[in-house]
C-alpha cells in the first residue's frame, strides 16, 4: 500500500512479518526505543507478537535494511542514530507520520521537494511525450472536479510523479517516497478541499507547471513548480501555527 493511501485510509498490515517490522519501527522511530537502546531480547519479542523465530529474524533483518537497528552477538539488538536510518524508504516515512505531525520533519521534506522537484519539471519540458502532457492537463481538471481530500491527493501525487518520469532522470523518480509523504503530510493536516478558494488555487499552479511543460519553456515550469510547493508548505504551516 502507498504511503497516501495508508495515511487516508489507516489500514493497517496484516500478515505476521509485516506487523512485525510495523510495531517495532513505529516503535524506534516515535523514540519508544530510543538510539543506542536495546531491544527486547528474541525470546520476548517471539512472546508479545506471538511469532515463531524465523519469522521474527526475518523482521530484524527488515529493519536492519532500513537501518534502524543493529545486531552484535553478545551485545543485543542495538537501535543506531538517526543519521543511519533510511530515510527514503517508505515505511520510515510513514512511521515518522504515524508518530505525529512534526514541523520540522515536514520543513525537511519540503526542502528536499525544493531542491529536486523544480529542476525535474524544467527537464520535463525539454523532452516530455505528448500522452504526458495530455495527462498532466487531465489531472488538474481531476483536482479541479475532486469531491474530497483522496481523491484530489491521488490525482496530484500522480501529476508530480508524471513529472519525475518525464525528467528522463531514473534518480528523480527515485525520491517519489519523499514527494507521496510530504503530500500525505499536507493533505492529513490541510487538504485544499476543505475551501473552494484553496482547491481552485492549488488547482490554478498545477495548470501553470502543467502549460509551461507542455510549451517547453523550462523556465517557467522550474519556477511554477517551487511557487507551488512553497505555497502548499505554507498552507500546511499556518494551518497548525497557534
Amino acid at each position: 500500500m502507498s504511503i497516501l493511501k495508508a495515511a487516508i485510509s489507516g489500514t493497517p498490515r496484516r500478515n505476521n512479518h509485516a506487523h512485525v517490522v510495523n510495531e517495532l519501527g513505529r516503535a524506534i522511530v516515535s523514540g519508544t526505543y530510543k538510539t543506542g537502546e536495546n531491544l527486547p531480547k528474541d525470546a520476548e519479542l517471539e512472546n508479545r507478537f506471538n511469532v515463531s523465530r524465523t519469522v521474527l529474524r526475518e523482521a530484524m533483518k527488515t529493519l536492519g535494511a532500513k537501518g534502524l537497528i543493529v545486531a552484535r552477538a553478545r551485545v543485543g539488538t542495538r537501535v543506531t542514530d538517526q543519521s543511519d536510518w533510511n530515510f527514503f524508504d517508505k515505511d520510515v516515512l510513514t512511521w515518522h507520520m504515524d508518530a505525529g505531525f512534526d514541523q520540522n520533519f515536514f520543513a525537511h521534506l519540503t526542502d528536499i521537494r525544493l531542491s529536486l522537484e523544480p529542476f525535474a519539471a524544467k527537464l520535463a519540458a525539454a523532452c516530455i511525450l505528448p500522452k504526458d502532457a495530455r495527462q498532466l492537463m487531465q489531472l488538474c481538471d481531476d483536482m479541479e472536479q475532486a469531491a474530497d481530500n483522496e481523491a484530489f491527493a491521488l490525482a496530484d501525487l500522480q501529476f508530480h510523479q508524471i513529472l519525475l518520469r518525464a525528467s528522463g532522470n531514473p534518480f528523480m523518480f527515485s525520491i517519489g517516497n519523499i514527494i507521496e509523504a510530504a503530500l500525505a503530510n499536507a493533505f492529513t493536516l490541510s487538504g485544499p478541499t476543505a475551501s473552494p478558494a484553496a482547491q481552485a488555487k492549488t488547482v490554478d499552479l498545477h495548470r501553470q507547471i502543467a502549460t509551461a511543460v507542455t510549451q517547453g519553456d523550462g523556465e517557467a515550469a522550474q519556477a511554477a513548480m517551487q511557487n507551488a510547493i512553497a505555497i502548499g508548505r505554507d498552507r500546511v504551516l499556518n494551518s497548525v501555527t497557534p
